[in-house]
């Protein structure tokens, strides 16, 4: 019974630190460096890069997530969306999440400098840096582009992904890149236009807060056909073939009916609903590359 008592608070607490690395987001990251690494091979990746890699993007991935919890901490006990993590709710102290990020990050750097390659830790330190310093530090509280510039460092981790297992940058790396970071404005425009009111009450300054809902929606619209235009390039240079292209298409097309409807007929529910798509879009749409990728070397 004592061993049973003391094994609990012990799993709650490692709950609590692993809030902190945004499981949802996470998981997400590690899916897309996976599938980067995956494409960057005409046929079965080695063992070490993609065990080590995946670990080691996913360690330092966690790290800067905490570290942007510490941060925002104060923000984030004001927000609905946010007040329940650990650091706000008070189940975590400022020096243990500092504790944690910093061990966590510098394990996943080591890793990947050590048993993968220094090109892929050298990458991903700098999208450490973009997140966690340029982003939360600088761009976001300064800024209604934020997301616009900050979303560099969200769309590494395919990229890292393909240099963990290739050791170099290449072409179709660079459009895995420019897909999310297209992807990214109207993901989290949808968010913020629903959540509108929490950002100006925090003096976050997203773009529904500083330029208005209408503004907002159109730049959905307009980012939402950039989208739509950039996922089609991996099929037109032949990176993937008709399984994406169709995928990419239809995905798409779901998309701008979103970002059509919003634009015309808004409500905080739809927004939401489109928020929620964008997520389900990239996933399907990573997919999609990794399905269609198999497919080419089997024919």
């Amino acid at each position: 019974m004592a061993s049973t008592t003391y094994v609990r608070p012990i799993a709650v607490r490692l709950h609590h630190f692993l809030a902190l690395t945004k499981p949802r987001v996470l998981s997400l990251i590690i899916f897309t460096a996976v599938t980067g690494m995956f494409l960057a091979m005409p046929g079965v990746v080695a063992f070490q890069p993609l065990v080590f890699g995946t670990i080691g993007i996913a360690l330092v991935a966690g790290s800067a997530a905490a570290s942007n919890c510490l941060i925002e901490q104060k923000i984030d006990a004001m927000m609905a969306r946010t007040r329940a993590r650990p650091l706000p709710k008070g189940e975590l102290h400022s020096t243990e999440a500092l504790a944690f990020a910093a061990v966590v990050g510098a394990i996943g750097l080591t890793m990947l400098y050590m048993l993968v390659n220094p090109l892929t830790m050298w990458l991903t330190l700098a999208t450490f840096v973009g997140y966690a310093i340029v982003y939360t530090l600088v761009l976001k509280p300064r800024t209604p582009q934020n997301i616009v510039i900050g979303g560099a460092a969200g769309a590494m981790p395919p990229l890292l992904g393909w240099t963990a297992v290739t050791g170099e940058i290449s072409i179709d790396a660079l459009l895995l890149f420019l897909i999310i970071f297209v992807w990214t404005p109207p993901h989290f425009w949808a968010l913020a236009l629903y959540r509108k009111n929490e950002y100006a009450k925090v003096g976050v300054p997203m773009l529904p807060v500083t330029h208005g809902e209408r503004y907002t929606r159109r730049h959905i619209l307009l980012y939402t056909f950039i989208l739509v235009t950039v996922s089609l390039l991996p099929f037109y240079t032949r990176m993937s073939g008709l399984i994406y292209g169709a995928s990419a298409v239809v995905l798409g097309g779901i998309f701008i009916a979103y970002a059509v409807r919003l634009n015309s007929r808004y409500s905080d529910r739809l927004a939401h609903t489109t928020f929620r798509y964008s997520i389900t879009y990239l996933t399907l749409l990573f997919a999609a590359l990794l399905v269609d990728h198999y497919c080419l070397i089997r024919l």
